[in-house]
């Protein structure tokens, strides 16, 4: 199973606008993709629920797996995603 580790560049973390724009582009990814904190907890990433319950915050890593067709060129769109501040966008 593909995965990707990656700092939040986001400066709020993944609250709000920016949570709401990562499970919108994981729910449209393809393939099942999961988000793993550094603490070992778990969520579906096209769950806005999911995500916000983590209280993730700006610089944390986290860890996301995906499985199936077209795996790793999502992951790959969603480390992106991830990598720059949606904040400011």
């Amino acid at each position: 199973m593909p995965e990707r580790t990656v700092s939040i560049a986001s400066s709020v973390g993944l609250h709000a606008r920016p949570a709401s724009l990562f499970s919108q582009a994981a729910a449209k990814a393809g393939v099942p993709v999961t988000l793993t904190t550094k603490a070992g907890k778990s969520v579906n990433a096209a769950s806005i629920l999911g995500i916000l319950s983590l209280g993730i915050g700006h610089g944390e890593e986290v860890t996301l797996k995906a499985e199936g067709d077209g795996a790793d060129a999502a992951l790959d769109s969603l480390v992106e995603l991830l990598s720059t501040d949606l904040d400011k966008e």
